[in-house]
């Protein structure tokens, strides 16, 4: 049996299953990365909600794990050596997961790096810009005069979703015939920004044919739709 005492997250969301991997999440698009790599992958796992809307991720026993304050974070109790490793930061988790399982993520050197410099652009680019663009136009920043800012984090938008079109064009998925983490890093953030966000029309995504083919053969992923519900809501 495994043991996770040391981790003091666990006091306040015990691990009913100690022996499976830990997620500590949300269904936001970085939280569902996550869960859907874990469905994908069929690794066993334990998912726990965390409430980000009462500022749990901000309490002192989630902090310890995750001392940035965001979900998702992950302990997995049989990590490297056998010991538990706790991580956080979508990304690194993805490909985390990749390398444990060998699972979507190329074995040919070139191909891999390749792959995780598109993880890497979802995580420096798409995240951060859809994720203002959100924010400007769904909730508090519709209260700010100066459009400025929103017409700024839509152009750069519609730039990123342009470069996502070009790749994707003459491939089913961003590395061509295989489904790797680069397309489940970017699967949330695209379908948040047409879908929860309303920003569809703003950044003029019927445009990006390739983009909306491809998300559409994402979502239609049964590990994807499972992904995406997971953990439950509060």
């Amino acid at each position: 049996m495994s043991d996770l005492s040391e981790f003091p997250i666990t006091k306040r969301w015990p691990a009913q299953h100690p022996d499976r991997l830990q997620l500590y999440s949300l269904p936001t698009p970085n939280g569902v990365k996550v869960s859907i790599m874990l469905e994908e992958i069929g690794l066993p796992y334990e998912p726990h909600t965390i409430n980000i809307l009462k500022n749990e991720t901000f309490t002192p026993e989630y902090l310890s794990l995750n001392p940035n304050g965001k979900i998702p974070a992950i302990i997995d109790p049989n990590g490297p050596g056998g010991a538990p490793l706790g991580l956080f930061e979508s990304g690194a988790i993805l490909q985390y997961l990749a390398e444990k399982t060998g699972k979507l993520l190329p074995s040919d050197p070139a191909l891999r790096y390749q792959t995780i410099q598109w993880v890497y652009f979802q995580m420096s680019s798409i995240g951060p810009m859809f994720g203002q663009v959100g924010f400007f136009h769904k909730f508090a920043g519709k209260e700010i005069a100066d459009k400025r800012p929103l017409e700024r984090y839509v152009n750069e938008s519609k730039r990123l979703l342009g470069v996502l079109d070009t790749r994707l064009t003459g491939r089913p998925w961003i590395m061509g015939d295989d489904y790797t983490i680069a397309d489940i890093a970017s699967l949330g953030w695209v379908r948040n920004l047409n879908g929860f966000y309303g920003a569809g029309e703003l950044v003029g995504f019927d445009t990006f044919k390739q983009v909306g083919s491809w998300l559409e053969r994402g979502l239609a992923r049964p590990a994807v739709q499972r992904g995406l519900e997971i953990p439950p809501r509060p």
